[in-house]
């Protein structure tokens, strides 16, 4: 068979289309750039499998267990006619350049391409950290084999999650609720939110006292606040724990009537200068970017979600402007340092950069990945004002952080000085006489900016007193000066609770704590999100009820699972098998079958015992009072038996709903009793229907009270008497589970309530829809109520009709002069859109966010796409509604399953 002839041809494939655009301007001729659009195959479900696969070791999780946990791959249906597009590409090439991103999923996605083309051509790996003329040359003449070790990690990791979530998560369906997940690193990284809103609710104040006063010199005039009495420090919260005990001895702690006497007998003291102590002040830059600290610095300085953060960061690298953004590491290439000492000496000056280079080492646990720090891409950077008009504005401002981030850390340390003041008296009068008072206020000058000229790093909140030394110059005094006082008044404080965790101090902890990868921290929050677990409050992660119920089981059934140590340790061992000291199937085998004392999860899982759901699902309010979570959500309940005042017997514990904005750390012992007291009842009888004798209830339900009629099941001599099947040879067919008759039901109006409701009302509410009468055509015309108001329906048409009173009025000659009328759309008062973005620059219709029946939607009035869970209005930007519409065009309309047709019914065979 002749070989194939030269075409000249070089293929490339990349995983996106943008960063096959910008490579392509950089390869030149003979090379043709081809977007893989991530992965092309992955493990299917289960239930996907060929039936010959399900009863096989492959068929629980489509990874072959008994056989070195080899993955089932299947190339995705959606990325069928690519893989066929990447063939026909291949055929004409002379050579195959992978060129996806050098961390493990780009290895991996390079591996895969290589398994499912065969190439039958040179293959090379290519890998770049920034998408730049000068790097992309760098990079053709460094080509190397995929990496096997790497791969080896990957495939390793996608296995282990696979095993994790597949043999815990069912034991959540049965025990919490349907539709839950575990995950390797979601369900510790919940259990983080759940420990912290713990602290919060087992937290007790304390209150403290302090002093503040204005003080005077000649020089000018400062405030201090009161440091010691009679030479015992004054406490502050940092004194207490969180039961609200003091901690600290040998402290003076103020109560309001104390520090109110001690100011009343200040306000005549004479105050005296009792020391002035001045140190130099020296403050180094932050190391530049990794993409832990881009995402916390991007959350504090420009509130985006980490999502957020890691998508306009990925627009930034493919386009060319910034190096990779997945990265454990703060070093930076010597053409990168060389670039930023440049700029900051022409920017603001050659006493601004140092005469040494810095140079930065990782601190985070296990770093790894890319090699260099997330930085603005070039042997020469772009300042922000050169690539203004070429971003959007989160693109902007996101490249401005990482540019001023990245020339700060090359410039020199900021210095200054730091002065301090004690100063003092002996109170006069009262109760407080005679007590000695010292105040101490600092004050820090900045002599010489230094890195501060271009960036300051951002701070997340903490506990305690503030006392950060604020850039303030105090006035010029001495040891034994005299100064007036004004303004001495006592302030009460309250110690503070753990704050809940933001996104960037969740990512901060995570990182500290070597828990997962920095690159899967912000899929991994938006996921805890997405799944119910945690919401945000402002910027704040708040647990739900349900996520209190998983922990608590994964806490006791299987802890290791969910600690720390034990997660971080897990992650050390998948680096080993990236570093090639260790084997993936191996470790695998260790982790899911165990060995000698270690059970593994298989085992684990297999005696689990009796796990008490119950149990599980209920945390104690308060004395008497339990909060259950329940199948359509939390509820507090009784643990008191209620007794029926008239027949004595004991009746339903008395249940009350939790709001949904309510908070856990909220739901004190007052609160849970103030809901108890005010709930509405569960469950009213109104009466019997005259015509049916059937019982009709009034009831509280989740979305709303409503009434129901309740109907008794069959008696015994009624079950007897149902007619009896027959089989053709004359035998009777076993008798059938009679079909349990449907109640009938009916929201109540907004003016009812579950009190106040007659039976009369209730029979009219059950009896919609009501019937009006015909059209000339014969058309019915039936009025009821709807989620979102009352309205008339003739066919398929509806029309919404002014109040719920009208549906028991409203007359069919009424109803036909409303349809005589053209139907417009929303009659009712419009409202307005919820968040406006101007045109959209495909379709160039105006983008506006609206309130829909699922929650809030984006639309250019052509296509419509849900607000990500994890995103809040506020986090919301035009660059991420436009991005959300392109993709949601880019996948096209929603396909419905085709309609199963019934078997063609057999024509029962003539009688003879």
């Amino acid at each position: 068979m002749p070989s194939k002839a030269k075409t000249g041809k070089k293929l490339v494939i990349v995983e996106s289309p943008a960063k096959s655009k910008t490579i392509a301007k950089y390869l030149g001729e003979g090379f043709i750039v081809e977007a893989s659009i991530g992965h092309i195959r992955d493990l299917p479900q289960p239930s996907e499998l060929p039936a010959e696969l399900k009863k096989t070791s492959i068929g629980k999780f489509a990874v072959d267990i008994e056989n070195d946990f080899k993955p089932y791959y299947v190339v995705s249906p959606d990325k069928k006619k690519k893989v066929t597009e990447l063939k026909a590409a291949l055929k004409d090439a002379d050579e195959l350049y992978l060129a996806t991103d050098g961390d493990r999923e780009g290895e991996a996605i390079a591996w895969h391409l290589l398994e499912v083309l065969k190439p039958k051509v040179p293959v090379y790996r290519m890998t770049f950290g920034e998408i730049t003329k000068e790097a992309i040359q760098r990079a053709m003449g460094n080509l190397r084999d995929v990496d096997s070790a790497l791969v080896d990690a990957q495939e390793t990791r996608r296995v282990l999650d696979r095993l994790y979530g597949y043999e815990i998560s069912p034991v959540l369906w049965r025990k919490v609720a349907r539709g839950l997940s575990a995950g390797r690193v979601q369900s510790v990284v919940t259990r983080m939110v759940v420990d912290r809103e713990r602290e919060r609710m087992a937290f007790k104040a304390a209150s403290y006292w302090d002093l503040t006063g204005q003080f005077g010199a000649d020089a000018g005039s400062f405030k201090a606040k009161l440091a010691a009495v009679d030479g015992a420090k004054v406490a502050s919260g940092r004194d207490f724990n969180d039961d609200g005990v003091l901690t600290s001895r040998n402290v003076a702690h103020l109560n309001e009537e104390l520090a109110t006497s001690l100011a009343a007998g200040l306000q005549d003291a004479e105050f005296r200068v009792r020391s002035v102590d001045t140190k130099p002040y020296t403050r180094r830059p932050a190391a530049p970017f990794t993409t832990s600290t881009l995402q916390q610095e991007a959350g504090r300085k420009l509130r985006f979600s980490s999502k957020s953060t890691m998508q306009v960061a990925q627009r930034l690298y493919e386009n060319g402007y910034i190096t990779y953004m997945r990265t454990d590491s703060s070093a930076l290439s010597d053409e990168a340092v060389t670039a930023a000492r440049r700029q900051a000496s022409e920017l603001y000056g050659p006493e601004y950069v140092p005469q040494s280079p810095r140079v930065y080492t990782s601190k985070a646990a296990n770093a790894q990945e890319a090699h260099e720090a997330i930085r603005p891409a070039g042997d020469s950077f772009r300042t922000p004002a050169q690539v203004a008009k070429q971003l959007s504005g989160d693109e902007f401002r996101l490249y401005e952080l990482i540019w001023k981030r990245t020339v700060a850390s090359q410039m020199g340390d900021a210095k200054g000085s730091t002065a301090t003041i004690r100063l003092g008296a002996v109170a006069v009068g009262g109760t407080a006489d005679g007590k000695d008072a010292e105040f101490s206020a600092s004050g820090t000058v900045i002599t010489f900016p230094g890195f501060l000229a271009a960036y300051e790093e951002g701070k997340d909140e903490s506990r305690g007193d503030d006392d950060s030394e604020e850039a303030r110059r105090l006035p010029n005094v001495a040891k034994g000066d005299s100064l007036t006082a004004a303004d001495i008044i006592a302030v009460g404080h309250e110690t503070s609770p753990p704050p809940r965790y933001t996104e960037a101090s969740l990512t901060a902890e995570l990182e500290k704590k070597g828990i997962g990868r920095p690159s899967t921290y912000a899929s991994t929050i938006s996921t805890i999100q997405d799944r119910g677990y945690v919401r945000k409050q402002g910027s704040a992660l708040v647990p739900s009820w349900i996520a209190f119920s998983v922990i608590r089981l994964l806490e006791q059934h299987f802890h290791d699972y969910v600690d720390y140590e034990f997660t971080a340790d897990m992650e050390g061992d998948l680096d080993k098998i990236a570093n090639g000291q260790a084997v993936g199937a191996a470790w695998l085998k260790h982790f899911y079958y165990g060995e000698d004392a270690d059970p593994g999860l298989l085992s684990i899982v297999n005696n689990l015992g009796e796990i008490d759901a119950r149990e599980i699902n209920s945390v104690p309010i308060a004395e008497g009072i339990t909060l259950r979570v329940g199948k359509f959500g939390p509820y507090l309940e009784s643990t008191v038996p209620t007794v029926d005042p008239k027949t004595g017997e004991v009746v339903e514990s008395a249940r009350a709903n939790v709001p949904e904005d309510l908070a856990p750390d909220e739901l004190t012992a007052a609160k849970a009793i103030e809901l108890m007291e005010t709930a509405a009842p569960e469950e009213r009888v109104l009466g019997e229907d005259p015509h049916t004798g059937h019982t009709v209830v009034a009831k509280n339900g989740r979305y709303g009270a409503y009434v129901t009629e309740i109907i008794p099941e069959m008696t015994e001599e009624q079950l007897a008497n149902q007619p009896v099947e027959y089989y053709k040879n004359g035998k009777p067919k076993p008798p059938k589970k009679p079909v349990k008759a449907k109640p009938r039901t009916g929201s109540l109006f907004a003016s009812m309530t579950v009190d106040s409701i007659t039976l009369d009302e209730a029979l009219q509410l059950m009896s919609l829809p009501r019937v009006l009468g015909q059209d000339a055509e014969g058309n019915p015309i039936t009025v009821q109520n709807g989620r979102f108001g009352p309205y008339l329906k003739k066919g398929t048409d509806s029309r919404s009709i002014g109040s719920e009173e009208e549906i028991f009025t409203i007359t069919l000659e009424q109803a036909l002069e409303i349809y005589s009328q053209p139907k417009q759309r929303g009659a009712r008062a419009a409202v307005p859109p919820l968040a406006e973005f101007g045109p959209d620059p495909v379709s160039e219709k105006n983008i506006v966010v609206k309130e829909g029946r699922f929650g809030p939607y984006i639309t250019d009035g052509i296509t419509n796409i849900t607000v990500p869970r994890a995103t809040s209005l506020e986090e919301l930007t035009r660059e991420q509604a436009v991005e959300l519409l392109a993709e949601k065009r880019a996948k096209g309309p929603a396909k419905r399953p085709a309609a199963r047709k019934a078997p063609a019914k057999k024509k029962a065979a003539a009688k003879k």
